[in-house]
């Protein structure tokens, strides 16, 4: 796997593996999520549902039954009217929402506490699926985009600005940086080669700005 690091100045660098640009962003900024704070709001919070690959189409189909039991009546009221994915024009494929675009997720399960779970990791912790949920969640506040023909797929850090916040104090105190939060998601979405040579980009990323600080206080 080829991995080509490019200084584009002072502050910043482009990271990019194969043809996948890595925001440094990803590998610097720190982020655990706080969900007693955040009560799973990303389920909730947004422009639609969650964004679905075509393969993934198929595993709604296939697990649907299964994680029927665990939704709302108002969420399978929902699923029977809109379907079991809907098509966005922004957004592609997505899953439902209850009410408007910006309604929470038709799989998003709120407790009595408050906070939303996700019905298909539910069913998945349960043993009923072996299908965890949508990458796209798996992978937040990571966001993996398609490039068009010619330019390169773009792997981005995008958390909620308010929402988020707790998760971003929580990732600096712990030391956690984004992508070793969400590395099984980026396994799973790129494989673990991919997400190794990540690994050795954030190393010489570290080692780099020890550098710069050991200079400057010369």
């Amino acid at each position: 796997m080829f991995l080509n690091i490019i200084f584009e100045n002072k502050k910043s660098e482009l990271i990019i593996i194969d043809n996948i640009l890595v925001s440094d962003d990803v590998i610097e900024k720190k982020f655990v999520c706080d969900i007693g704070k955040c009560k799973g709001g990303c389920c909730e919070d947004g422009d639609a549902g969650a964004p679905l690959g075509e393969d993934e189409l198929k595993s709604v189909e296939e697990v649907y039954e299964k994680v029927k039991p665990y939704l709302t009546e108002e969420a399978i009221k929902e699923i029977e009217k809109k379907g079991r994915y809907v098509y966005n024009d922004e957004f592609g494929w997505v899953t439902p929402t209850i009410g408007s675009d910006k309604g929470i997720c038709v799989y998003g399960i709120r407790g009595k506490d408050g906070i939303i779970k996700c019905a298909f990791e539910q069913a998945y912790n349960d043993g009923a699926i072996s299908w965890k949920k949508p990458v796209s969640c798996h992978l937040y506040p990571v966001i993996a985009k398609k490039g068009k023909p010619g330019e390169h797929d773009r792997v981005n850090y995008e958390p909620r600005e308010i929402l988020c916040a707790p998760a971003r104090v929580l990732g600096e105190k712990l030391g956690v940086p984004v992508y070793r939060f969400v590395k099984d998601a980026l396994i799973r979405k790129f494989g673990e080669e991919f997400y190794n040579t990540l690994d050795v980009a954030a190393k010489l990323h570290q080692v780099s700005e020890e550098n710069k600080k050991v200079k400057n206080s010369l």
